[in-house]
């Protein structure tokens, strides 16, 4: 079993900047790759960034690409996301994620366990 605390939302300006966190405990942090997703109202739950196990590996949306950077720090057991130049369709509930199996990392069916969400509100 994995337990994924999200921090870090809030409400900010467009162009702004925001850092969420995703603290792991449960399995050992480094034995599995972590996602970030997005969900706005009314609408699916959207793939933002991943990591893999040691951080050698990133991938992002392409809304996100060159705006967003996605670390982890194994030590701390945190995955982070750091957020800039953010826009009003940013909004949303943003949700870390722990892939435990398999090489597939932008469906959220490719997850096994979530955390319980975290609101960004970019204003215009």
């Amino acid at each position: 079993q994995v337990q994924l605390v999200e921090s870090g939302g809030g409400l900010v300006q467009a162009g702004g900047s925001l850092r969420l966190s995703c603290a792991a405990s449960g399995r050992t942090f480094s034995t599995y790759a972590m996602g970030w997703f997005r969900q706005a109202p009314g609408k699916e739950r959207d793939f933002v960034a991943g990591i893999s196990l040691t951080g050698t590996w990133t991938y992002y949306a392409d809304s996100v690409k060159g705006r967003f950077t996605i670390s982890r720090d194994n030590a701390k057991n945190t995955v982070y996301l750091q957020m800039n130049s953010l826009k009003p369709e940013d909004t949303a509930v943003y949700y870390c994620a722990a892939r435990m199996r398999g090489s597939g990392y932008l469906r959220p069916s490719d997850y096994d366990y979530w955390g319980q969400g975290t609101q960004v509100t970019v204003s215009s």
